[in-house]
């Protein structure tokens, strides 16, 4: 690694720990404010991808809004993206409080269906609201849960992420290890979070995505399939009373043929459905800075 790379991982890793310990001490609604402020800086004044936001925005819903709405839309879901980093980097502060004072919950009996059944489940989620305090919450509710993880370029802040998954209950499962370790965590009844709606190259299988072929990662489906397991989706979502609420919905699907590829693809076609509904409702709410259609369409 080159001394330049060395001395910028470094900035990145103490700037995340010096927010870190900033929200451990301030109020919580202080420190959503200060995520707010972080995601609009991104967004207004350093327009970090803020381009490729807008033009994700008008693929996905064409005439539906006019410029000046877009961009009150990627304003908004820039300060969705700052409050879930600030609620991450409050994850050792989460330990001390009650996490049921700000999080409730919808369809939780899929997942108690789910490891009655004891075949553990395939949990799929996207960017969407605060991800990983999803997690942590569903964590702290006391459901045996493990994510699936890429590894970060930056491995002090690769580090530093697990260690606070770790702190919340949740166990790590590398996707160097993947096959072995989800099987395993599914067969031993747990539930294995994945995000998927990102853009997974080649490897990936073709589904339709707000009406554009998008490729997506194959893993949830592939999993679920072998192990006989079921796929259930996590949303969170910002309520206007400061709490924010969890949703889970069961991935209905019938395996209809003999090609695996094809049910692969069948039931990643279903689960992506799902993620696009909650976009259109909660536009604010995902992720639009990433190139989706990068494989398929070239952006």
């Amino acid at each position: 690694m080159g001394i330049m790379k060395k001395i910028r991982h470094r900035i990145e890793y103490i700037g995340i720990k010096t927010i870190s310990n900033l929200t451990q001490i301030l109020p919580y609604r202080l420190s959503l404010k200060m995520g707010s402020i972080l995601g609009n800086l991104a967004f207004s004044l350093f327009r970090v991808r803020s381009r490729v936001t807008l033009d994700n925005l008008k693929r996905a819903f064409g005439k539906k809004y006019n410029q000046q709405e877009f961009k009150t839309i990627a304003r908004n879901a820039y300060r969705n993206i700052g409050k879930g980093f600030v609620e991450y980097a409050m994850f050792p502060a989460f330990i001390k409080k009650n996490l049921n004072t700000l999080i409730e919950f919808e369809g939780l009996e899929y997942l108690d269906q789910a490891l009655q059944d004891k075949k553990g489940a395939v949990l799929v989620a996207g960017h969407f609201g605060s991800w990983e305090l999803m997690g942590a919450a569903t964590s702290y509710k006391g459901y045996p849960l493990d994510f699936l993880v890429g590894e970060q370029h930056n491995l002090l802040v690769d580090n530093i992420m697990n260690k606070y998954r770790q702190l919340m209950g949740i166990g790590i499962i590398k996707i160097g290890v993947a096959t072995r370790g989800v099987i395993k965590a599914l067969k031993n009844n747990r539930l294995v979070a994945m995000l998927s709606d990102q853009d997974s190259g080649r490897d990936g299988t073709v589904v339709k995505f707000f009406g554009y072929p998008a490729s997506t990662p194959k893993g949830p489906a592939a999993f679920a399939l072998k192990v006989g397991a079921p796929i259930i989706m996590g949303f969170i979502i910002r309520q206007n009373n400061g709490m924010q609420k969890v949703i889970f919905e069961k991935v209905e699907f019938q395996k209809k043929s003999e090609d695996r590829d094809e049910d692969i693809k069948n039931l990643t076609q279903a689960y992506t459905a799902i993620l696009e509904d909650y976009i259109r409702k909660y536009p604010d709410h995902w992720f639009w800075p990433h190139r989706r259609w990068k494989t398929t369409l070239g952006s």
